[in-house]
């Protein structure tokens, strides 16, 4: 099932995103619209209110973009509507007290940098030096807490890392192959490898970034795949395997910039935010327009912007 993402937005950025979604409107428009515009995998729709609704696979990835442009053009982040439709089914599965290997990814919202994707396995004697440590969600805890605990998560779980540098991203990414693709498999890669090491293990368990079908329909042309996974949503936060894996891949992807600044002379910075777009114009002009394919992700609408 389709992701779908809605909030309302300045009369800046409604202008904006007109003049950006020209050329990409459909032929149709919905009642109260001012278009309808296909944006590769996401499906962008504007109304004459100033509500923006994002429906598609990508449709997270593009909603958050123009969320830090509203932010960029106003000082102010849009408010997001509350779902009226379906609730949410809530998931009382025990996902802590268990031995797991759960997998979680970084990287995928950043223009800069590499995407980071780990599998950890816990076993449940792990518990108490994870608790003690403070593992929880990567995106719940500083970057300083991070590089602190991250070291001792690398010796005492196990795991399995795939790191996909930008160039080798750029030359990957296309329609057939989108974000979503790349994200599925990877985790199926990095769950394959850990799970052949035989641990004893009573679940399987991915944040769910897809719905499990559309999910398996990424990986059809793969001979290996893993299947029998848990799916649960806010993952990192219920799942101590997803949250090491989502430190870790956050600590390696920290690295990983660190370096690429040190070699660039300048400090990257994380997101996509205008502020990304100040530093890129600023290593274009530096070391020219092919170096981006290097160190950023070409198919960011970042890249249009600057």
């Amino acid at each position: 099932m389709q992701k779908t993402f809605s909030y309302t937005v300045s009369d800046k950025t409604k202008e904006e995103m007109i003049e950006y979604f020209q050329d990409k409107k459909r032929d149709k428009t919905p009642q109260y619209a001012v278009f309808q515009a296909n944006e590769e995998d996401t499906i962008v729709t504007l109304y004459d209110s100033n509500k923006v609704v994002f429906q598609g696979i990508s449709a997270d990835i593009d909603a958050e973009i123009w969320k830090q442009r509203e932010y960029a053009l106003t000082g102010k982040y849009p408010i997001e509507k509350e779902k009226k439709e379906k609730k949410e089914e809530v998931d009382n599965t025990d996902y802590y007290f268990k031995n797991t290997i759960g997998s979680d990814e970084v990287g995928t919202g950043d223009f800069f940098g590499p995407i980071v994707v780990t599998a950890s396995y816990v076993n449940v004697k792990d518990i108490p030096l994870l608790e003690e440590l403070g593992v929880k969600d990567s995106k719940k805890i500083t970057d300083n807490k991070i590089i602190q605990i991250a070291p001792t998560l690398l010796k005492k779980i196990p795991h399995i890392t795939i790191l996909l540098n930008n160039l080798e991203y750029n030359n990957s990414y296309s329609k057939e192959l989108n974000m979503n693709k790349i994200k599925a498999i990877l985790h199926n890669k990095t769950l394959y490898q850990l799970k052949n090491k035989n641990y004893n293990y009573d679940m399987i368990v991915v944040d769910q970034f897809a719905k499990p079908f559309v999910y398996f329909s990424y990986l059809k042309e793969l001979n290996n795949k893993v299947t029998n996974i848990n799916f649960t949503t806010k993952a990192e936060s219920k799942c101590l395997s997803v949250a090491c894996s989502s430190i870790i891949s956050r600590y390696i992807f920290l690295k990983e910039m660190k370096t690429m600044s040190e070699k660039l002379g300048v400090e990257l910075p994380k997101g996509s935010s205008s502020e990304v777009d100040k530093v890129a114009k600023a290593i274009v002009d530096k070391y020219g327009k092919e170096k981006l394919k290097e160190i950023a992700k070409l198919n960011f609408k970042n890249m249009e912007r600057i």
